[in-house]
């Protein structure tokens, strides 16, 4: 007998069970049932475990579409096959039976070596389905385990690019992390406000990421300007500028970046983090909602945290401080509407980031 093979027949008639029942009894274990409500309470103590159900549809009690009705609530009727045993003969019971799922239907009187033929094979078939299925989960499994292994290589690559950026900088390398909080903070923020935008859970991951880019362009921007103390002439602050269009040459040669479906992400943000809602900023002086939105939310998270931190030309401001900057317009005009959004989480802002310092989870 196969292990945990198990066929349930079900058939008022007593002699009808004995017959279908001996057909199998060699191969499996049989189960009989005399009526629709004991194959429930089979099916329910056997937690489905069965390689077909043969079925009559006249029986007292409850009848055979009385328990297609109960598979299908369960949703059990593509795991098992189930076979119709009935005199009915008729046009309408046949297609009501398959239209309910049923595999086969078998007209009595029946021939039992026909019966058993056709009952196996459709098991075999319904065995070889399950198989394909496993495999396609395991190789699904297989795959997403796989993406994610290359997303977190990714994220690997650009935090250590974005990092090396930031030391050269003179930053601790923790700007990056700051910024990528503040955005996604901005982007969550935005899906609550009518502002006309909506961001799934995944484009706010990949925004957040492309955030830490945005300054890779400062790579090629000599030492002598990119860490100057003090003003920079109008000259430097010329070649300062290039970081921007000279960023995205640079994201353009990484492979991994370029490939990817999220690269107009990471060349939006580097372009354009320094253009201004009234067309002031650079490099390509847009204005307004020229400006694309993730790339706003990165300059106005940018600038609070060039505010709120130490630099080599000049020291911290205060939170409040930097606040009170940003909506004097004295860092350049932002999106009021984003401005608004901004001003939502604000107070937030320095418990999160002092936990964030501290590497405690937010």
């Amino acid at each position: 007998m196969k292990q945990n093979k198990k066929i349930l027949v079900v058939d008022d008639i007593e002699l009808n069970r004995a017959i279908l029942s001996q057909m199998f009894a060699s191969e499996y274990q049989v189960c009989e049932a005399s009526n629709g409500q004991e194959a429930i309470e089979c099916i329910e103590k056997e937690k489905g475990n069965f390689s077909a159900i043969l079925l009559d549809v006249i029986m007292p009690v409850m009848d055979g579409f009385g328990v297609l009705d109960y598979l299908t609530t369960k949703k059990l009727m593509n795991k098992i096959p189930v076979f119709l045993i009935t005199a009915d003969s008729s046009d309408d019971m046949t297609l009501r039976g398959y239209e309910m799922g049923v595999a086969d239907v078998i007209n009595k009187p029946f021939n039992a070596a026909i019966v058993s033929r056709r009952v196996d094979n459709v098991m075999e078939l319904y065995r070889h389905r399950g198989h394909l299925e496993k495999l396609v989960e395991d190789q699904t499994r297989t795959i997403q385990k796989q993406v994610e292994q290359l997303k977190k290589m990714n994220v690997s690559i650009i935090d250590t690019l974005s990092t090396a950026i930031e030391f050269r900088d003179c930053e601790s390398g923790q700007h990056i992390h700051r910024i990528r909080f503040v955005t996604k903070k901005l982007l969550t923020e935005i899906n609550k406000m009518d502002m006309g935008y909506h961001f799934t859970p995944k484009m706010i991951d990949d925004i957040s990421l492309a955030s830490a880019m945005h300054d890779v362009g400062k790579i090629a921007i000599p030492d002598q300007i990119l860490n100057k103390p003090g003003r920079l002439t109008p000259e430097e602050f010329e070649i300062m500028k290039t970081h921007t269009t000279r960023g995205c040459e640079i994201l353009k040669s990484i492979d991994v970046i370029q490939s990817g479906k999220t690269f107009p992400y990471y060349y939006d943000i580097c372009r354009y983090h320094h253009e201004k809602w009234d067309g002031k900023g650079y490099p390509d002086g847009l204005k307004g909602d020229e400006i694309p939105i993730w790339a706003q939310v990165v300059s106005l998270a940018d600038v609070y945290d060039a505010l709120t931190s130490d630099r080599v030309y000049k020291a911290a401001y205060s939170h409040e401080k930097a606040i009170e900057m940003i909506q004097n317009g004295e860092c350049g005009q932002f999106n009021p509407a984003l401005l608004r959004c901004f001003l939502q989480v604000a107070d937030q802002l320095p418990a999160l980031m002092q936990k964030l310092y501290n590497n405690t989870e937010i």
